[in-house]
């Protein structure tokens, strides 16, 4: 399991990182919000625990910017302690809210039990509109009609289906079906995408696979 923490304080970073990593958990520590944004768009985290006062861009803020993109569990852990605060953490779309000081116990209590919530075992069959995608029997159809894919394609599809209606930079995209970071002028995501839509989208209504400009693509059904 990935946790993203997004914490400016150096020693609760150190303390949050050490104890967590101990726990069995691969933890990722931005020290702003900017950074947070960052490490967020590269790569798919299962928690987000996420401070408020933070500089270059605030809990607050940044939270906003995740929740346009994914439903990513977010705990927010800060000493920000009136019901105000915590009222407004949970309303822009927080999982949980825990102040500090806080007990490393009730804070591990609080990750597993919003790790759990997640599914049990990873979405075998995927459907949007008229395209399906079988993981176990690697089939791919639209309108009914069979599709064939090279495994490249196929994981692309599968990683743009998984997070459907979420925009996916191409870094990301680079990371999970290549299994490594490219360039930024680097353009074999773009040469992907353009074969995937080649096969699954031109020849079909409505277009899924859309182009979100200066940031990456994003399947789904609305215009």
């Amino acid at each position: 399991m990935r946790i993203l923490v997004v914490e400016d304080e150096a020693k609760a970073a150190d303390y949050l990182h050490k104890g967590l990593s101990e726990s069995g958990y691969q933890v990722t520590v931005a020290q702003d919000g900017l950074e947070g944004q960052h490490q967020f768009s590269t790569v798919v985290f299962d928690l987000i625990i996420l401070d408020v006062m933070l500089p270059a861009l605030d809990g607050w803020q940044l939270l906003q910017i995740i929740r346009r993109q994914a439903a990513t569990p977010v705990l927010f852990l800060t000493a920000r302690d009136a019901v105000e605060d915590r009222v407004k953490g949970l309303e822009l779309g927080a999982d949980d809210y825990l102040v500090k000081p806080f007990s490393y116990a009730e804070l591990l209590a609080r990750v597993r039990t919003l790790l759990r919530r997640g599914p049990l075992r990873e979405t075998q069959h995927f459907r949007l509109a008229d395209l399906e995608l079988d993981v176990l029997q690697r089939r791919v159809s639209r309108a009914g009609e069979r599709i064939t894919l090279t495994n490249k394609e196929f994981a692309l599809l599968h990683l743009l289906l998984s997070h459907a209606d979420e925009v996916l930079s191409r870094t990301l995209i680079a990371s999970h079906v290549w299994q490594m970071n490219f360039d930024s002028d680097t353009n074999v995501v773009d040469v992907a995408i353009r074969r995937l839509r080649a096969k699954v989208d031109d020849p079909y209504r409505p277009k899924l696979i859309h182009t979100v400009r200066g940031v990456g693509y994003q399947l789904t059904e609305a215009p």
